[in-house]
């Protein structure tokens, strides 16, 4: 289980968009569940979708199918990475470089 900040100024609308990418990036209808989003796409058994404390946060859960092919595992990554550029607002270099800042407080 991960959680990746939203950037500032996107989350008015993060439960709305958070569904309409799953569908965008993975081309599945995502599931509604009790505490967000699911869909079952590629190489992912499950990709669990929830918004955070505060709405400043998506909270991604997600199980492997292990015994896919490695061209599916490949396909799977691009699209979860693109999905989480299009949600957090941030790029996949900006995220590594937030999660290795040290937290204040």
């Amino acid at each position: 289980m991960q959680e990746y900040p939203i950037k500032r100024g996107l989350t008015k609308d993060l439960e709305t968009r958070a569904a309409a990418e799953l569908k965008t990036c993975f081309g599945v209808e995502p599931e509604k569940t009790a505490r967000g989003f699911r869909i079952k796409s590629g190489a992912l058994k499950r990709l669990d979708v929830t918004i955070g404390a505060g709405g400043k946060s998506v909270i991604i859960d997600t199980e492997s199918d292990l015994s896919a092919a490695d061209d599916v595992i490949i396909d799977t990554n691009k699209r979860f990475r693109k999905y989480l550029d299009a949600v957090t607002g941030f790029s996949t270099k900006e995220r590594v470089k937030r999660a290795k800042t040290p937290v204040e407080g």
